[in-house]
Order: C-alpha cells, then sequence, then structure tokens
C-alpha cells in the first residue's frame, strides 16, 4: 500500500473495467426512473411558460409560424428565440392535440435522452459506476428537473451540448474528422435553440481537441475548422433564409428593433447579455420592461432587487442580482445548481493531476479538461454578465457538475489506496456536506432535519475515508452509499419539490422559497410578486398558491394578482385575468366565447399589449391574437399606421386593454397604439378584462 504523498503511478491506457450482468439492469432503472420523475404530474403546470406555449399552438397550426417560431398563426411576430426547441413541442401537439402533456411531454423526453446520452460519454472511458453516477446527478439536479419539465429552450440546448461533447471525445478517441464535423453540427444546432448561449462550449471544445487530439497539430487545427464550418452551416441556413426573405412577407423578429434576425442575435440575445446593454429590455430608465417595473409601485421594488436588502441586489448588480465569482452560490442560484459544484472543482484538479503522467492523447485526460473547460467558462461567464441573468439559465452548467463528479469520484476512488488521494476524497465529503448545510439552512420550513443528517454523516464519512481498513470490502460499500447520501440528498429533495409543485410563468425556479432570493428561489419578490414556483402572490412560507387552470392566481380580478400592491393599480402589471408582463392572462369562458364568435371573418380575434397578455387568449381560442411589441411591448411591430391599417381592413376584432406594463400599454408604438384605440373606441367589461371592439 502506498502511504506517502507520492502520485501515484498511472497506466497510459488505463481502460475501464469490463461490463457487468448488472449494468444493463442498472441502466433501464436510471432511465425509467428518470422519466417517471419528468413526466410525473407534468400536466399540473397547465401552460408553463405561456410565452412560448402561445408559439407552439401557433406551429402547429401553421407551417409558416412553426418555421419561423411566430407568436401567432397569423405570423404578427416571432418569438425572441430561434424555433428549433418549439418544433418538437408543435410537431407533438399536430399529432396529439393542443394540451399541456403533448407540449411537455417531449421536453421530458429530452431530459431522458440526456441523461442517457451523458451516462454513454461517461461509461465509454470511465466504465459503467462512473456513467450512472453522472447520470443520476444529472437527473437529480433541481434547475435540471425543472427544465425538463417546462417549455423553455433550455432542455434542447443542454442534449446538444452533451452531444457536442460526446462528438468531440470521440475524436480524440480515434482523429477522425467526421466527429469534429460532427461537434460542429450539434454546436450549430444549438445555437438555432438558444443562440449565442451554446458557444460558451465551444472554446472547451475547441482547446480539448487542439490539446488531446491523435494528428499532427496542423491536422487538429484543420479539423477544428471544419467543426466551424459544419456549425456555420447546420445554423445558417435558417439564419439566412430569414434575412433574405421579403420582411413585407415573413413575421417581425420578436426582440429586435430593426426587424433583423442578426441584430438579436448579436444585440439582446449576444453582446447585450455581457454588458447589459439589450435594447428594448429590462433597463431601468432605457424603456422596455424597466418602465414596468417603475410603473408597479412594490412589485418594481422587486424586479429592481427588493428582495434583497436595502431594496437593491447586493455588490450593485441591479434588477439581475450582484456579479461576482459567487454569484453561483448566492439565493437565487444556489439551490439551483450549487450543490455539488465545489466537490466538482476539487475533483477536476485531483483528477488532472492523477492523468499528468498520462500520453498527451490520453482521452480520460481530455475528459476531465472538457468537462473542467466547460463548467469554468460557462459558470464564470454566468457569474460576471450584466445583462438579463435567470436562476434557470444554470441548467446549463448541470451537465459539467455531473460529469465532473462522476469520473472524479471513481477515478480518485479506484485509487483510494494512496494517502493524499483518502485525503482528497474527504476534503471532498466535507465541502458537499458544508454546502448542502448551507443551502439547506436557506429554507428554515423544509426538512429541516436534513441540513443536520448530512453534515453528521459527512463528517463520519469523511474520517472513514481516512481509515485504509473503511475503505476494503462491504465496509467500503457503505462508505461509498454515505458519501452517495451525503452529495445527492439536497439535490434530491429540492427535485422532490420541484416535481409536487406547478410551475408557471417567465421566471421560474426549483426547490423550496429560499431566504434572500427574489421572492423565493429566483423569483420576482415582495409581496403580490411570484413565489419560488414562479406564481402569483408573493408567497413567503412555502405553501402553494391557489390558481386557476394555467397558472392564474385564484381570486384576481381586472387583471390585478390576489395581494397585489397598490402600485400595480387595477390591470395587473405581472399577472392576473388580463395577463402581464411575465404572466399569461387567463380569461373567463364569457370572454372566451365572444372572441370566438365569428371569428373565421377575422385574421387576429385580438390583439393586446405584450406577448405574454396575448397568449392565455390565444391559447383559450386557438385563434391567432396579435401580441403588439413582442415579449417586452417594446418591439416596433406594428406600427400606428400598420394597426390602422389592419382595423380598416376589418382584420381585427377586439383590442384587449391592460397586460404588459399594467395601464401603461406598452412602449413606444404600442403606447400610440393603446392610445389610439381608447380616444377612438368604446370599452366595455366582460369577466373582469377591459376591451375594445374595433368593427364597431
Amino acid at each position: 500500500m502506498t502511504t506517502t504523498l507520492e502520485q501515484p503511478k498511472v497506466d497510459a491506457a488505463e481502460p475501464p473495467p469490463a461490463r457487468k450482468r448488472w449494468e444493463p439492469w442498472a441502466l433501464a432503472a436510471l432511465l425509467v426512473g428518470t422519466a417517471v420523475a419528468y413526466i410525473w404530474g407534468l400536466g399540473a403546470s397547465g401552460w408553463a411558460n405561456s410565452f412560448y406555449a402561445a408559439a407552439v399552438q401557433a406551429g402547429s397550426e401553421s407551417w409558416k409560424a412553426f418555421f419561423f417560431g411566430s407568436s401567432d398563426a397569423a405570423n404578427s411576430i416571432t418569438v425572441d428565440k430561434p424555433p428549433m426547441s418549439l418544433w418538437l413541442m408543435s410537431l407533438s401537439v399536430r399529432v396529439f392535440g393542443l394540451s399541456s402533456w403533448a407540449m411537455l411531454v417531449p421536453q421530458a423526453l429530452l431530459g431522458v435522452g440526456s441523461v442517457a446520452l451523458l451516462y454513454a460519454t461517461v461509461k465509454r472511458w470511465f466504465g459503467a459506476p462512473a456513467g450512472l453516477l453522472a447520470g443520476l446527478v444529472l437527473a437529480l439536479t433541481p434547475i435540471a428537473v425543472l427544465m425538463f419539465r417546462f417549455n423553455n429552450p433550455d432542455a434542447l440546448l443542454v442534449l446538444l451540448m452533451i452531444a457536442s461533447v460526446w462528438a468531440t471525445l470521440r475524436a480524440v478517441e480515434d482523429g477522425r474528422t467526421r466527429w469534429m464535423v460532427l461537434t460542429g453540427v450539434f454546436v450549430g444546432l444549438g445555437f438555432l435553440t438558444k443562440q449565442l448561449q451554446v458557444m460558451l462550449v465551444v472554446p472547451p471544445l475547441a482547446l480539448t481537441y487542439l490539446v488531446a487530439g491523435p494528428p499532427k497539430f496542423g491536422k487538429r487545427l484543420a479539423q477544428c475548422l471544419a467543426a466551424l464550418g459544419a456549425m456555420i452551416v447546420s445554423a445558417g441556413w435558417w439564419l439566412l433564409i430569414v434575412e433574405l426573405w421579403p420582411a413585407s412577407s415573413r413575421p417581425w423578429i420578436g426582440g429586435s428593433q430593426n426587424n433583423s434576425i442578426l441584430e438579436l442575435t448579436l444585440g439582446y440575445n449576444g453582446l447585450g447579455r455581457l454588458n447589459g446593454e439589450e435594447t428594448g429590455s429590462v433597463t431601468p430608465g432605457g424603456g422596455g420592461r424597466g418602465d414596468a417595473a417603475a410603473a408597479m409601485g412594490g412589485a418594481g421594488d422587486a424586479m429592481a432587487g427588493g428582495g434583497f436588502p436595502g431594496g437593491g441586489a447586493p455588490g450593485g448588480g441591479g434588477m439581475w442580482g450582484s456579479t461576482g465569482i459567487t454569484r453561483m452560490f448566492e439565493s437565487a442560484q444556489g439551490g439551483q445548481i450549487a450543490w455539488l459544484i465545489p466537490a466538482a472543482l476539487i475533483l477536476l484538479v485531483a483528477g488532472l493531476a492523477l492523468r499528468g503522467r498520462a500520453p498527451r492523447v490520453d482521452t480520460q485526460r481530455a475528459s476531465f479538461l472538457v468537462w473542467g473547460l466547460w463548467l469554468l467558462v460557462t459558470g464564470l461567464t454566468f457569474s460576471f454578465m450584466a445583462g438579463i441573468f435567470h436562476a434557470y439559465y444554470t441548467v446549463a452548467l448541470a451537465p459539467a457538475v455531473a460529469a465532473l463528479v462522476a469520473i472524479g469520484s471513481v477515478t480518485l476512488w479506484r485509487r483510494r489506496a494512496t494517502l493524499w488521494v483518502r485525503a482528497v476524497l474527504a476534503a471532498t465529503l466535507l465541502a458537499t456536506a458544508a454546502m448542502s448545510w448551507g443551502l439547506l439552512g436557506r429554507s428554515a420550513s423544509f426538512v429541516p432535519w436534513l441540513e443536520w443528517t448530512v453534515v453528521v454523516v459527512g463528517v463520519l464519512a469523511a474520517v472513514a475515508v481516512l481509515v485504509p481498513a473503511l475503505t476494503r470490502g462491504r465496509i467500503a460499500a457503505v462508505v461509498a452509499l454515505a458519501a452517495l447520501f451525503i452529495g445527492l440528498a439536497g439535490p434530491t429533495a429540492y427535485a422532490a419539490d420541484t416535481i409536487a409543485t406547478p410551475h408557471t410563468g417567465s421566471i421560474v425556479s426549483a426547490g423550496p422559497n429560499v431566504e434572500g432570493a427574489r421572492g423565493g428561489p429566483g423569483g420576482m419578490g415582495g409581496p403580490g410578486g411570484m413565489d419560488g414556483a414562479g406564481r402569483m402572490g408573493g408567497r413567503t412560507d412555502g405553501a402553494a398558491v391557489p390558481t386557476a387552470p394555467g397558472g392564474a392566481v385564484a381570486g384576481a380580478t381586472d387583471g390585478a394578482p390576489a395581494g397585489a400592491p397598490d402600485g400595480m393599480g387595477g390591470m395587473g402589471a405581472m399577472g392576473g385575468a388580463a395577463g402581464g408582463l411575465l404572466s399569461g392572462s387567463e380569461p373567463g369562458a364569457e370572454l372566451v366565447a365572444l372572441l370566438e364568435q365569428d371569428s373565421g371573418n377575422y385574421t387576429w380575434v385580438a390583439a393586446a399589449i405584450g406577448s405574454n397578455s396575448a397568449s392565455g387568449y390565444q391559447l383559450a381560442t386557438e385563434d391567432p391574437v396579435m401580441p403588439i411589441g413582442g415579449f417586452n411591448g417594446s418591439d416596433p411591430s406594428p406600427t400606428l399606421e400598420q394597426f390602422q391599417q389592419y382595423v380598416a381592413d376589418g382584420k381585427i376584432h377586439y383590442f384587449i386593454a391592460g397586460g404588459r406594463g399594467g395601464g401603461m400599454g406598452g412602449d413606444g408604438t404600442a403606447s400610440e397604439i393603446s392610445t389610439w384605440v381608447q380616444e377612438n373606441f368604446t370599452a366595455a367589461t366582460v369577466d373582469g378584462v377591459t376591451l375594445y371592439d374595433l368593427t364597431s
């Protein structure tokens, strides 16, 4: 037995153990368990994010809306992302009809696929135990549980990012160009899912292959250029078609101010996310959603960080929270992803040290390198980006954390005869227990016994790892199970809470309400703000908020959410019957019947300010509703003149007041349209919602 601090000798190849009979059964249990967890009670979330749900419905009715990712089947404006994630859900709705299940089951299956692909990627070079552990960690990561049960683009993005690593490591294994080309294809498809966010994984992929690829450096560089070309082709075909398509016969590009997909790519969804200068977005004093926040009294404070002591985000981070190296560990993000980040970083360093004597082309070291760079590049970008940032973005870290924990712990466990390796394992267990204790302690009423149990088991397991006799035989299995409990007890509790809780709205987060977060874990704070599930009502004790089907707050009237602060007025800037900036509208039966009356005679049965306001009416009637101004209500689509022409041509039946920004009626052209309608048509109230008949 080695008892010195010398680095143990590492073989050049170090193949994983031969396949065992239990492996297929264990994999089946992992995947079936993941599927059950992700599909269980899936319909409880209703339309989830109604902004995307409306686009899914539109794509199921119109192939043109399907191709562009339009918010409505009449193709007035698109969502503010490329449409690839919408395609899968729209196809499902085309086959099975419009329902929450038809829309969300594809997302759950993407989650199962992500777990399976991560298992396969890790197992190939580290064995089945490491693959199973990686898949289990990913499946139980709280924010992954939420995103694979929700209709945001992140579910498909995660799968494609894992696929790009799988292809790169296959290229490291045999040096074939086809694998690097496939890497580029996966990244390009990721671009069509969520634009520049997928580019965060490109530096890790390229650097890993340039360092560890088998061919000579010149060929490795050429292969990386081939991957770049494949990425450009796989993403560029759609961008080129959209850019060359006559603007007069396609929908407005949502999120852009000049009707340009390139502007959306480089601005609102690009550099603007890094420097905080997203034109038309939530910038206090700069138009967009920032104006809505200013008009909403207490809710506006929440958007500007009112959940933090003193009414602002710590570190001067403004409405998106503080920036800095600790951002992933703060109240809004910590419970989503941070449970195993310290362990992943420790095991990354130790794993690279253990593979230090391996050949340059060693695939196991390349695995540590690519997953480690993924975690560092993406984590640091999220930590310091000054623009729009939501807690659910951290799902992009989940595969890297899961892989590093799996390959690192299995690698070190196999070499636990060495003293320094045992010391690192003990330190990892203590760091993980401390992290769980801190995160669980932020929710005082949430399984209060668990935090101390994790600490006690963590200390005992760390001591046991240091004793050589306790890391052999059956006792070693007990120690390994204790380590598994330490790492997964907290995430599993959060995951169970997430599965049991419906989630709706544009800003959601996993797990229970958390002290110090903005209105719960990543939600909007303040009385009448959003709770941890992304619902309206402002509950802070973790109790469920009564909601109507689809997520509206029970008892809300005139568009105002229950418990809304006085500053919100009667139109509901954040939700309720008329909808608002972050929550879809919830029309009553009388209003739905009115909108459906003679609906075939109109291109749009109604128009409303903002995509979320329009979404509920569209989903209830399955008829096009024009979302004036797009998501923020600030896009110049349509102009006042265009809207007046639509009305003159009899294409729009009703204008529905309220919604985005409460009574403000949006920004720019949206405000002009709202004012023109109020001055020229007569208001009526139906089911607590103010609307105008544009044909009278």
